[in-house]
């Protein structure tokens, strides 16, 4: 059960229960000029049920990882959508060789190899916990649970059949493996989330 937060260029479906994002969504497209403006800083959202605040995970091993990632959406939808990716419904707990390494890979991908390709690319991405809440539900930095994976869906839209692409990558990844070692099914994700369809 999740709440939709609207942001300016991608949507959140925020639980209050695990205190995360179960999915983030948004549009990218090939962009001719790549400069972004400055990081923005963090910031708490007033929408969520408990605070999660901008030093919720210090100290805590983990960094404060982008779903809707702050470049891509700065590229494609602007620099108050870039401020908007710095929301603290945005972040979810990654181990830092994850975050700053294979799933940075995978953000720039998107943008360097695949969207080049198409006219447009809408992405689904957002963490993966165990399957029975009871086993993580003391898993958590502060109030945040700690996801064990994450997934990313990539769907090119096509007249004929969409074209897609999906990945799950765990929290204990090293950073330098090849990032086809995590290709699944878009079913193995449905499977594993519990969701079913893809938010709108």
């Amino acid at each position: 059960m999740h709440r939709v937060l609207r942001n300016d260029g991608y949507l959140v479906g925020w639980s209050d229960v695990r205190v995360n994002p179960l999915w983030v969504s948004y549009q990218v497209e090939a962009v001719d000029d790549s400069s972004i403006g400055s990081r923005p800083n963090f910031q708490a959202d007033w929408r969520t049920l408990w605070p999660v605040g901008t030093d919720s995970y210090a100290g805590s091993g983990y960094d404060r990882g982008h779903l809707a990632p702050n470049y891509a959406i700065a590229a494609v939808h602007g620099r108050s959508a870039q401020v908007d990716t710095f929301l603290m419904s945005n972040m979810t707990p990654q181990r830092p060789n994850l975050n700053r390494q294979l799933w940075q890979r995978l953000e720039e991908s998107v943008m360097d190899h695949f969207a080049p390709r198409f006219e447009r690319l809408q992405v689904i991405t957002g963490p993966i916990f165990p399957e029975h809440f009871m086993d993580n539900v003391f898993n958590r930095v502060g109030l945040v649970e700690v996801p064990e994976a994450f997934y990313k869906i990539i769907v090119a839209p096509h007249s004929e059949a969409p074209l897609a692409l999906a990945f799950i990558m765990p929290q204990d990844v090293r950073g330098n493996e090849p990032l086809d070692d995590y290709l699944v099914t878009i079913d193995e994700i449905e499977a594993r989330t519990g969701l079913t369809s893809s938010p709108r």
